[in-house]
């Protein structure tokens, strides 16, 4: 390069750095400039002699990119040193402490989301998904991460002319997809209409050259037209006083394809191609009615269609946009729009100043809404320093989900607090129940690995893993819990198959009939409501098949009709203050023989009754015991009065009913409220799921009935809990 290109290069950087500053001028001071200017010295001495693809110097991009942030989005100093520098931060030619030393610990922050987001694109990972959408918001802790991104795919896509055919394809795609959106969203129409138009033209290069050929073609009879039709309203406007200025506008070349899909009609029949904007210069409060008045003037020269009247002043749409919009007939019978507008709404719709940031087919995402609602409010401030204000917010919007990658670099959804086994059964229900553990961004990592945005993750499985049920206790993705617990139950109806057929063959061996009632006897014995769940029990050894035979085996003859003379001479003792004679319960009454019946599960304190039986002594029933009315009424002169002495057993068994709805960590929130009362044991759980709530069994022991009461009442307590009460009790 010639001595003389050099020179011409050093001008050319410097008139952009000095048109930069001009753009910045009225919101920036002189201490700001230092900094912009310690910026720009940092990157244009590491750019020093790079080049882009196209031959221009490296540093063209970075004074770009400022250049669009300032100047077509609004920003200022702290998003401009921010574009300046984080190509370099990206190349580890200045490192991240050396930011923070020297332009603070907010450039800092802004520029490690840029580099997050430059990493993304960089190992070619970028999805035309809404999961990628999501993943570029949430890795911007500040909004300006978002925008000065935007600003770099404006400015890429500004440069795309001399690039490979397939490049312009992908990055036009992604423009469409993402970053127009966005911008429509953003309420910049400006930005929003150059993108339409650039990604049109790589995405469909013939009807977009079509109709640039059509506009040009054209030129000269629009000229013509657009004179004769806004001299009236200017002489109309100028004798009522109105400071007003005309403009024309062609409308984009992607909003003219819109409209011809539309109404199906050629470029010729698009009545409104152009469109006249009388930009008004009124106070906020006359503004409405200054609309109003030129609106009148123009409805007076020129026929209206009263069905193409838009009244957005008087409710501005969704995104904040405000103007009067109206379609007249023209000369030569020509359909013309008018938009009437004020200058501060004008401002507002060119830049995207909105007061209201939702944009249509934008539902379901009112945390956005809400977040860019607030930021268009601190950009539309006329204060030198409100830009400031939009370090407050932040882009939490998708903390409840987090995305990553697979090892072929797509996208996977899964909520927040995720864990490497809840992607497994995201991929695949087999991948989840064989995984032993996997890779996270390269590193070995075991199943209970909680995931966060961006991992690359990757698992490793072995044929003779098989899901376990303290896998429940953290995954936290419904399907990875549904997989689960369908295993589970699948492998419990092989364990009970296994059980019947052990059962079948040792009361073959006793010489009792396996039957109906036989099981019905066993099942009412452990509580059990369905059969497979006692076979379960057998198969894995929850049950001995000794005490199996001995409770099939034993003869419940409390059915047997005794006279009276027949009864058992028992001890009795006096309860101090009552007539009668009553059985005192104790562990200290040695001549008497008293067994807690299993029907009902007494417990020190309930009201209780005895009940003679045949060699067996005296079993103790709770009075709403649902065996009690039976007894009582069929053999009244084997129930004996009970009470308990002051000193009661040590412990008893209970068993607990309790529903509510099937939420992650149900289970350990109701263990915790157990073992954290250290008189309280738990000798079993069992808990069915179905329809998004559970219903559960608890056997757990106790040393009284206000014990017992306690301890429903902290259950009842917990969040999502419906109700608890004693299994046992008579409804």
């Amino acid at each position: 390069m010639t001595e003389f290109n050099r020179e011409e290069e050093r001008r050319q950087i410097l008139y952009r750095y000095k048109h930069l500053l001009k753009t910045c001028r009225n919101i920036v001071s002189r201490a700001d400039i230092k900094l912009v200017r310690k910026a720009f010295d940092l990157s244009l001495q590491d750019h020093e002699g790079e080049r882009r693809s196209n031959g221009d110097p490296a540093i063209y991009r970075s004074l770009s990119v400022a250049q669009i942030v300032v100047e077509e989005l609004g920003l200022g100093r702290t998003s401009v040193i921010c574009a300046l520098l984080y190509d370099i931060v990206q190349k580890e030619h200045v490192n991240i402490d050396e930011v923070t030393e020297l332009f603070g610990s907010k450039v800092a922050q802004i520029i490690t989301g840029l580099v997050k987001v430059t990493d993304i694109y960089n190992q070619g990972l970028t999805q035309h998904s809404e999961n990628f959408r999501k993943l570029l918001l949430s890795f911007a802790d500040d909004v300006r991460v978002v925008l000065i991104i935007l600003a770099d795919r404006l400015f890429h896509l500004r440069n795309m002319e001399h690039k490979p055919k397939q490049e312009q394809i992908d990055l036009a795609k992604e423009i469409e997809f993402l970053y127009i959106p966005l911008a429509h969203r953003l309420g910049m129409y400006n930005v929003k209409s150059d993108m339409e138009d650039l990604a049109l033209r790589y995405l469909k290069p013939e009807i977009y050259f079509e109709i640039v050929q059509k506009l040009k073609d054209t030129e000269e009879q629009r000229a013509q037209f657009i004179h004769d039709f806004v001299d009236p309203i200017k002489n109309e406007l100028d004798s009522q006083g109105i400071k007003y200025k005309i403009k024309a506008r062609t409308k984009t070349i992607a909003s003219i394809l819109h409209k011809m899909k539309k109404k199906q009609v050629e470029f010729e029949e698009v009545y409104d191609i152009f469109a006249i904007r009388i930009i008004l210069k009124a106070s906020a409060k006359k503004e409405k009615s200054e609309c109003w008045k030129v609106y009148s003037a123009v409805s007076d020269l020129y026929r209206p269609n009263p069905e193409r009247l838009r009244d957005w002043i008087t409710i501005p749409k969704s995104n904040g946009y405000e103007s009067l919009h109206t379609t007249v007939l023209g000369p030569q019978n020509r359909w013309v729009e008018v938009q009437i507008r004020s200058k501060r709404m004008n401002k507002i719709a060119e830049q995207g100043f909105a007061a209201h940031w939702k944009y249509k087919g934008g539902k379901g995402e009112g945390g956005l809404d809400n977040w860019l609602q607030d930021i268009r409010e601190v950009l539309e401030s006329q204060e030198s320093n409100s830009i400031d204000l939009i370090d407050k917010f932040k882009a939490d919007l998708y903390n409840k989900e987090i995305y990553v990658f697979t090892p072929k670099g797509d996208l996977k959804q899964l909520p927040s607090g995720a864990t490497l086994l809840d992607f497994a059964y995201s991929i695949h229900s087999d991948l989840g129940g064989k995984c032993i553990g996997g890779t996270v961004n390269q590193k070995n990592v075991s199943i209970r690995q909680v995931l966060k945005n961006g991992d690359q993750v990757a698992i490793t499985t072995s044929n003779s893993q098989k899901p376990k049920p303290d896998w429940l206790n953290f995954v936290i993705s419904n399907k990875a819990k549904n997989k689960i617990r369908q295993s589970m139950k699948e492998e419990m109806l092989k364990e009970a198959d296994l059980g019947k057929e052990t059962l079948k063959r040792r009361m073959k061996n006793w010489k009792i009939e396996f039957c109906d009632e036989n099981t019905r006897k066993l099942m009412a014995e452990y509580k059990y409501k369905l059969a497979v769940d006692l076979y379960y029990g057998i198969a894995t050894e929850i049950h001995d098949l000794s005490e199996i035979k001995e409770v099939l085996t034993r003869e419940e003859k409390e059915e047997e009709v005794l006279a009276p003379e027949e009864m058992p001479d028992y001890s009795k003792r006096k309860v101090e203050g009552e007539g009668e004679d009553v059985l005192i319960v104790d562990q200290t009454i040695a001549n008497v023989d008293y067994t807690l019946a299993k029907c009902c599960n007494p417990i020190f304190g309930d009201d209780i009754f005895g009940f003679v039986t045949i060699g067996k002594g005296i079993r103790i029933h709770r009075l709403g015991c649902s065996n009690a009315k039976e007894m009582q009424s069929r053999y009244p002169y084997r129930v004996v009065k009970a009470n308990w002495t002051e000193k009661g057993a040590a412990s008893y068994q209970a068993i607990l009913h309790i529903t509510g709805d099937d939420e992650l960590g149900m289970i350990t929130n109701i263990s915790e409220v157990i073992t954290k009362d250290l008189r309280v044991q738990m000798r079993s759980i069992s808990v069915e799921s179905n329809a998004g709530t559970f219903e559960g069994h608890l056997t757990v022991v106790v040393s009284n009935t206000d014990h017992l009461n306690t301890l429903i009442v902290k259950l009842k307590r917990l969040k999502g809990v419906h109700r608890v009460s004693r299994y046992d009790t008579v409804a």
